[in-house]
């Protein structure tokens, strides 16, 4: 196998590949070292590694032998750094002494961990920029954002050195980057994917975990392999009727499809992002649905307000661990601005005040919830405009908790809502900008309706295919230059 054949396969058709013989997992693994190492030096998207072997995994999952990185963020491996882009951990962060629920999943589908990958201080941003590691660039256009807070791992996936990659998301931090760099991003149901042991609930319920991917059909399979109980969990939805994996291709039903494209927040919307939107509208319509502007009612300064709240409190939170962990006091010396000042934001919350943030997810869910009986699915932009200039989003910009929440979210309105209500949410990269930069369309449906999601997934990726788009910044054309 060479560096083409490696970087045009998805996992599925690796894991086939390595199951039958043609190429050995070692094999497999040395090429994608290869490949993460030369496209990094361009992207900056590795945190820690690549390793010299990946981490250990079952050698009869289902995706045995394909090279994988998990983000440095909530989940961890045993004896593996994390930093989760913060300088307060120091130069050496905290090594775990046990795999998190969600990385032994990871790792009994046979996923071959060879790197850890960047993303922005303590998750905090809509891109990946953190002081700690420096600039995650995107694989498109290198003077542009590669998303976040799951960018590191979306830059190296759409590069071509990782056919895909753990990624997590409470504001849009699946979705975002996957819109970024062009790539399919599904934020499960709340509940779906265990965040054990260490949370129940991560960040009050609105943190969900999976992964980016190239493919509706990894995407569907890795859900398969991760969607499991652990004893403790607050929730456990139960199972599909059937796996994942069976609804790509599946015949969807005649939907009722609402589409919305004026951002909730009342921030600018890119008119090619609009069109993009009102193209995949068209194809469904063609498809046989039922489809006609409609949006559920958003009080986006209430959940603007919620959001930074319970974002505040959640850091709040986090750092005083840290700090007691490490006995280092947090201060601009070790924390970002933006970081500090909803970390101060947090502790100065009273009970009251969480409560009522609190209370908006609930009602939240409840307006979604009156909103999807009415309609199957709700189509809109992922973010409001392709992948923003490098520097953006300013972690460090002298801003309070309130003034970075709108900065974040004016670029990335759209997807907030869902993690609030805990329902599940796909950006698919079915367009690109006139400069070149992919363009993602976002999916939402009722709560635990994956299924559903996958089929019209893999519909618009039939209608609308983007496997055969290749960034500027890929594996084959820089592992050939180094050759």
């Amino acid at each position: 196998m060479n560096i083409d054949e490696y970087a045009a396969l998805d996992a599925t058709a690796l894991a086939a590949v390595i199951a039958s013989g043609e190429v050995t997992a070692d094999e497999v693994a040395a090429l994608a070292i290869q490949a993460v190492t030369a496209v990094n030096e361009e992207l900056n998207a590795v945190a820690e590694g690549p390793f010299d072997r990946p981490l250990g995994h079952a050698a009869d999952g289902r995706f045995a032998g394909v090279p994988f990185a998990i983000k440095d963020l909530v989940l961890h491996a045993a004896g593996v750094p994390t930093r989760m882009g913060t300088r307060l951990l120091g130069k050496d962060g905290y090594v775990p002494a046990a795999d998190t629920h969600l990385m032994e999943r990871f790792r009994a589908a046979g996923l071959a961990t060879l790197a850890v990958t960047t993303t922005p201080e303590l998750g905090f941003n809509g891109n990946s920029e953190a002081l700690v590691y420096g600039s995650t660039r995107n694989p498109w256009n290198t003077a542009h954002s590669a998303g976040g807070s799951s960018g590191g791992s979306a830059a190296l996936v759409a590069a071509g050195a990782l056919p895909i990659a753990h990624a997590n998301d409470g504001g849009g931090s699946i979705r975002v980057p996957a819109a970024c760099n062009g790539l399919v991003g599904l934020k499960p149901s709340r509940g779906r994917v265990p965040a054990g042991p260490d949370f129940g609930d991560p960040f009050y319920g609105m943190g969900a975990e999976l992964a980016v991917s190239r493919t509706v059909r990894d995407t569907a399979a890795l859900l398969d392999e991760v969607a499991v109980g652990f004893p403790g969990d607050p929730v456990v939805i139960a199972p599909p009727s059937r796996p994942f994996v069976q609804e790509v291709g599946a015949d969807p039903g005649r939907l009722r499809i609402a589409v919305h494209t004026e951002s909730w927040a009342g921030s600018h919307v890119d008119p090619e992002v609009a069109r993009a939107v009102e193209a995949v509208a068209g194809v469904l319509e063609a498809a046989g649905h039922h489809v006609e502007h409609g949006t559920p009612a958003v009080d986006w300064e209430r959940l603007l307000h919620s959001n930074t709240a319970l974002w505040s409190a959640f850091l709040a939170e986090g750092v005083a661990g840290i700090e007691a962990m490490t006995g280092t006091t947090a201060g601009p010396e070790n924390l970002e601005l933006t970081t500090l000042a909803c970390v101060e934001y947090g502790r100065r919350l009273s009970a009251l005040e969480l409560n009522g943030a609190l209370a908006s997810l609930n009602a939240v869910s409840r307006e979604l919830g009156r909103f999807f009986t009415g309609y199957d699915l709700l189509l809109t932009p992922t973010m409001n405009t392709p992948a923003p200039p490098l520097g953006h989003l300013d972690g460090n910009a002298d801003l309070g908790a309130l003034e970075w929440a709108q900065r974040i979210f004016e670029v990335c309105s759209f997807t907030p809502l869902f993690n609030q209500s805990g329902t599940p949410a796909v950006s698919l990269p079915v367009a690109q900008s006139s400069q070149g930069l992919p363009i993602g369309v976002q999916l939402a449906g009722p709560f635990g309706s994956e299924a559903l999601l996958l089929r019209v997934s893999a519909l618009l990726e039939s209608a609308m295919p983007w496997a055969d788009r290749r960034p500027a910044v890929h594996a084959t054309t820089r592992m050939a230059r180094d050759a």
